[in-house]
């Protein structure tokens, strides 16, 4: 399911959570480079094979009454977008055979535009859910009143942290402008995307990790997560902080998170 699908999994955790009562769910969300490389010579597919890193994460569900004691989070809205249907999301992330019969993975040089037709279609659905009426209002009058440039919402009155898929420097740079949230908003995922490399579906985890090592999620804190991936889908979830959360505690960061936020050059800087 492309690297949106650990949002897909925790969705699919939770519709078994509502029919087995008294149960745990476990998501395990990874890229594994290796079953996937190509040895072919077209370069949109190359592309692929310097893009991914190993990495894995594991999330525990559970609807047991006792647990939401010692759960770190409340899920609280999931929304999920699927631009099939449309020939060029669909072929924007494409496993297919080369002339030669290698296969791999093509990326074309529409996915940003695919990525951001996604992200407007998820948001307008997942917007009435999180938005204040204010927000709300805004976006609304300016549908109606058809000015050039629709309102686009201040996320940041409905979220204090987000984490934004961290499949390469241009796509949280979109994503980022698309929702007009500062660099800082986009912090954990340039971190994660410089440490980690886009370990895929995991990487939207690491990047909560980040957040919670350097001691920023509260209890009441809502967190938004933003998975994109091939088909092409958009997906979001949105997470309260039910607990106090230790930033001691052991994470993929501990080692290193004392030297993070760092500075990452543009390329033209170089």
């Amino acid at each position: 399911m492309g690297c949106s699908a650990g949002l897909v999994a925790i969705s699919l955790a939770k519709d078994l959570l509502k029919v087995h009562g008294n149960s745990l769910a476990l998501v395990l969300s990874m890229e594994a480079v290796t079953s996937s490389g190509y040895d072919g010579k077209v370069k949109s597919m190359l592309l692929a094979n310097t893009l991914f890193r190993m990495g894995g994460v594991a999330v525990l569900l559970s609807n047991k009454k006792n647990d939401k004691l010692k759960s770190k989070y409340k899920l609280q809205n999931l929304f999920r977008t699927h631009m099939g249907s449309d020939d060029e999301s669909y072929q924007s992330v494409f496993q297919k055979g080369d002339d030669t019969g290698y296969v791999g993975v093509s990326l074309s040089r529409s996915i940003l535009r695919v990525a951001a037709n996604a992200l407007k279609t998820n948001i307008t659905e997942l917007g009435p859910y999180v938005l204040p009426f204010s927000e709300q209002f805004l976006y609304g009058w300016s549908l109606i009143t058809r000015k050039k440039e629709i309102y686009i919402p201040n996320f940041k009155k409905a979220f204090e942290h987000f984490c934004i898929h961290a499949g390469g420097k241009a796509v949280i740079d979109a994503v980022q402008e698309r929702l007009r949230l500062s660099r800082e908003d986009g912090e954990a995922s340039r971190m994660t995307l410089h440490r980690f490399g886009n370990t895929s579906s995991s990487s939207v985890w690491y990047e909560l990790g980040y957040l919670e090592a350097k001691g920023r999620v509260k209890k009441g804190d809502r967190v938004w997560q933003i998975g994109l991936g091939s088909g092409f889908k958009c997906n979001s979830a949105v997470w309260e902080c039910i607990s106090e959360l230790d930033p001691n505690m052991r994470n993929a960061w501990s080692d290193k998170i004392h030297l993070y936020p760092i500075q990452i050059p543009d390329v033209a800087d170089h």
